[in-house]
């Protein structure tokens, strides 16, 4: 009876002592008919765990990277410390370098530390910036990116949203919004080079029929983004639609504020965390853009594993679909 399998685990599978399964792995004498099945289910319901078998006792630690406001940033600390326990009987530890300033080279440097320290793995939330991409090519471990992406690093996944996808169903809604009426739409976005940014922005274009006005939102200076709206807003009155594909360090109550005196008709927004879900809630957002991070984070964690050979199968990119939340479906603030 042919098994790769400890005496130990297959009698605590069985149920039975390991004096008794060695006499029926070794075909002594002396053992029931029924005992000699119930050894062979427990090596065939073995074999369907295996994963898990292997997986047990097995630790990963992975570091997470990211640069992004605080308010995201400890939106992806919450959805990877969620989902850790899930991941078991795999023991993943977590040591994340939340960077909330535009630096590329305190991104260059998290990377660096993650290569030198025993890392299994690195996630990744970074502009798509040349020293970055070439510190990622640098690694000797695995690299998922995380929301945004790094094409051409060797990163083995991304796990995130359809990032254009989510650009084109925001047109889609601000278009069904305004319907017949006039009016130019806001975009606010990020002043680094994420290319989710680029991508949502790219999908948003393509199929709106409105004019666009771009505003950047900085990621340390919280004001900044209300008093460009503003100036925006003084040039071009027709402004009667939003759409925040990224909110920096103002957030999109920022932009909310800056729209005091301006009456706009739709505002579209991305990711549900606590403030925007409020905004929601008051109806000041009219839709948010979401995507599950803790199904991404637990993508990534099990990329990282299928990269060890713990886990069986390809490693395959499936970007998140975008889930549209309205004030009807939105969570409690509290979520």
């Amino acid at each position: 009876m042919k098994h790769p399998y400890r005496i130990r685990e297959i009698a605590s599978q069985a149920g039975l002592s390991e004096a008794t399964v060695d006499r029926v792995l070794h075909g002594r004498g002396g053992v029931r008919e029924s005992t000699v099945r119930e050894v062979r289910r427990a090596i065939t319901d073995l074999d369907r765990q295996r994963d898990q078998v292997r997986l047990a006792g097995r630790t990963f630690l992975v570091d997470v990277v990211v640069q992004a406001p605080p308010r995201f940033s400890t939106t992806i600390r919450a959805a990877l410390e969620a989902e850790l326990p899930g991941l078991r009987p795999a023991l993943v530890r977590a040591r994340f370098h939340l960077l909330d300033g535009p630096s590329v080279r305190e991104v260059v440097a998290a990377l660096d530390r993650a290569g030198r320290s025993g890392s299994h793995g690195v996630i990744l939330k970074a502009p798509d910036h040349p020293d970055i991409v070439a510190a990622a090519t640098g690694l000797s471990i695995p690299l998922v990116t995380l929301v945004t992406d790094l094409p051409t690093s060797p990163r083995i996944t991304y796990a995130g949203l359809d990032n254009h996808a989510a650009g084109a169903t925001a047109a889609y809604l601000i278009e069904q919004w305004l319907g017949d009426r006039p009016g130019e739409v806001l975009v606010v976005r990020g002043r680094g080079t994420f290319r989710g940014e680029d991508e949502r922005e790219a999908g948003f274009r393509a199929e709106t029929r409105r004019r666009v006005v771009e505003v950047t939102d900085a990621e340390d200076r919280p004001d900044t983004v209300r008093r460009d709206i503003r100036d925006r807003l003084t040039a071009n009155p027709a402004v009667r639609g939003i759409y925040s594909l990224y909110a920096g360090a103002g957030g999109n109550a920022a932009v909310v504020e800056a729209f005091r005196d301006h009456p706009y008709d739709v505002f579209v927004a991305h990711d549900l965390d606590r403030e925007n879900t409020a905004l929601l809630r008051e109806r000041k957002l009219s839709a948010v853009l979401h995507h599950d991070l803790r199904t991404d984070l637990r993508r990534a964690c099990h990329a990282i594993m299928q990269s060890h050979g713990v886990l069986p199968g390809p490693i395959r990119t499936n970007p998140s679909a975008v889930q549209v939340i309205t004030p009807f479906n939105a969570p409690p603030v509290e979520f």
